[in-house]
């Protein structure tokens, strides 16, 4: 079997194969003619006797720079679908929230004007905008992960310039302006977090509320986001997390996302809010009940093609996780990676991030997410969630090359991988690939030598639910891997399962492929854009089928393509 044309054998644990259900053919003039290397075996084992605890849907977190983007056309229609993941439990970062302007986004910028003063400086409240996308992120199934920033104009200790104008390729410190300053009057500043609190109780009711999660600013290790000193970050989160407090008690408060795991500005900030005075209250330490940093990969452009650093991610995820857990009044607080990407800046573009539309940022998300599983057990941490720092950006061209889930209103192959991890539930399994690259190899090196084929995996009643992946660090073509999943110590009876089989390759899950299969249209017509659509879909491979478990053990067999990711689910009575 070719990567391109490939099948799925359903085998009993004797290896007799009981059932064929081919998956849609490539096109005969793509397929034929095709040298692809010979593909090697791998074996996966599945033992669910050994469960690693509760599947926690660390995914279901998710942001972007620009908050104005959710209340427009593809906006609201790629809020629905992150809703659709899981109901009620996805929640939604944004920066800009408090920035002053009239509502109208642009890149790496967004406003709500929910604070101006009248002559005299007496504060004057607008909530209509911040109202209508947190309106928009409710009615869709999502909830705010409220960052409470950037300082308005009105309060910045220097508020001209305000309002930049960056582009992609301009230096990026260019987006520094005056809502990245402190305040010009702290009690003002706590006053506004205050009623903006107050008046989302009024709005939304407190059950609703104290769902939320509330942290302030964003990076304030980091230059670019913050023009004060770390003791007056301090002071700016004390304030407002005590005005948080102050307006409902029973507020979900933490931070303070970090730009990486945060080094010793994050050290002290761990120490400031366990036994330092807090600059708001003069009481000893602040009401902290989760905390985030974040962490990047480091993409590069080599040989004429893209090489992703998965290292460079999980190292940062390791110092972070290690970091929390020496503090030992903090260690058992939920975590929250508040961004967690293969690379650092949604909206820039060039040839290093050339992987964004293609499988293979699926696949790394797929084996980075796994990762992050295995690194919260290493350091014995309570991680909670991975936020994935990609929206979507309004009629841009079709697939710009930005950071996105979704395109002109078609999703992306890396949406349906959490389209994937939506379909799992239950206990973790403990899983043994012969092609997994080690923990400790992939921290070193991230997968520079041969691909790294695994599986993540979960027991539910009466499912089974097994993710893989066939993820490689260079984006060059490579044999496909003929991977047996064995399943064993099954909570079943002997007897037949159900096996759904979702694909994510260049040929199932993927509208970009598709949309270069069209010609790449500048403009595509309604029949394309349905088309796109279609293809935009997770999608299964060929039909449902059927495998039999004989003494709780079973096994499956398919051919993984480099970069591609599947999901079996098994089900039985």
């Amino acid at each position: 079997m070719t990567a391109r044309a490939c099948a799925i054998r359903f085998v009993t644990s004797l290896g007799l194969a009981i059932g064929l259900a081919p998956a849609a053919e490539a096109p005969a003039e793509t397929a034929a003619g095709t040298n692809s290397p010979d593909p090697f075996p791998v074996t996966i084992r599945v033992d669910a006797a050994r469960t690693l605890g509760e599947l926690k849907h660390i995914w279901r977190f998710f942001g972007a720079d620009e908050p104005n983007y959710a209340t427009m056309k593809d906006g609201r229609r790629l809020l629905a679908e992150l809703g659709r993941l899981r109901p009620q439990q996805v929640y939604f970062r944004a920066h800009n929230l408090l920035c002053t302007g009239d509502g109208t986004p642009a890149l790496k910028w967004g406003s709500t004007d929910v604070y101006t003063e009248d002559p005299d400086g007496r504060p004057v409240y607008d909530w209509k905008i911040v109202d209508r996308i947190f309106d928009t992120y409710l009615a869709r199934g999502v909830r705010p992960y409220a960052q409470i920033g950037f300082m308005p104009q009105a309060l910045s200790i220097k508020p001209e310039p305000y309002q930049h104008a960056w582009r992609p390729g301009l230096n990026y410190s260019q987006i520094s302006t005056g809502w990245a300053y402190p305040p010009k009057d702290y009690r003002k500043w706590a006053g506004l977090v205050y009623q903006w609190v107050t008046h989302c109780l009024e709005r939304y009711g407190r059950q609703e509320v104290e769902q939320w999660y509330w942290e302030v600013w964003n990076e304030a290790n980091a230059a670019v986001y913050w023009h004060g000193t770390p003791e007056e970050f301090y002071k700016l989160h004390d304030y407002a997390i005590d005005a948080v407090r102050r307006a409902l008690p029973t507020a979900r408060v933490g931070g303070p996302d970090v730009a990486g795991a945060g080094g010793r500005f994050m050290e002290n900030f761990l120490k400031h809010v366990v036994s330092g005075t807090n600059y708001a209250t003069g009481r000893v330490g602040t009401p902290t009940d989760f905390l985030s940093f974040h962490a990047k990969g480091a993409p590069t452009f080599v040989d004429g093609h893209v090489r992703l650093g998965l290292a460079a991610q999980l190292r940062e995820i390791d110092r972070g996780f290690a970091l929390i857990a020496a503090v030992p009044e903090l260690r058992t607080k939920p975590i929250v990676i508040g961004e967690s990407d293969p690379d650092g800046c949604a909206a820039c573009q060039g040839p290093h991030l050339g992987y964004r539309n293609t499988t293979m940022y699926s696949s790394y998300t797929a084996a980075s997410f796994a990762r992050k599983h295995l690194l919260a057990d290493r350091h014995g941490v309570n991680l909670e969630g991975a936020l994935t720092w990609a929206f979507e950006f309004e009629d841009q061209p079709y697939f710009a090359g930005f950071r996105v889930l979704s395109s002109n209103g078609i999703d992306l192959p890396v949406l349906n991988v959490f389209r994937m991890f939506s379909r799992m539930a239950g206990r973790r399994l403990a899983v043994e690939s012969s092609a997994e690259v080690p923990l400790e190899v992939l921290l070193r090196e991230g997968v520079r030598g041969a691909p790294d084929v695994s599986a993540l995996a979960s027991l539910a009643p009466r499912q089974v639910t097994v993710m893989l992946w066939h993820y490689h660090d260079d984006d060059v073509p490579g044999p496909a891997a003929e991977v047996t999943v064995r399943l064993e110590a099954l909570p079943a009876a002997d007897g037949p399962a159900r096996l759904a089989h979702y694909r994510i390759d260049e040929f199932h899950s993927n509208a970009h492929a598709e949309w270069k299969r069209l010609g790449s249209p500048l403009a595509p017509n309604e029949s394309q854009y349905a088309q796109l659509q279609a293809a935009a879909r997770l999608a299964q491979l060929g039909g449902p089928g059927t495998v039999r478990f004989e003494q709780g053990k079973a096994a499956v067999q398919l051919s993984l393509p480099r970069q591609a990711v599947s999901l079996l689910v098994l089900e039985w009575d």
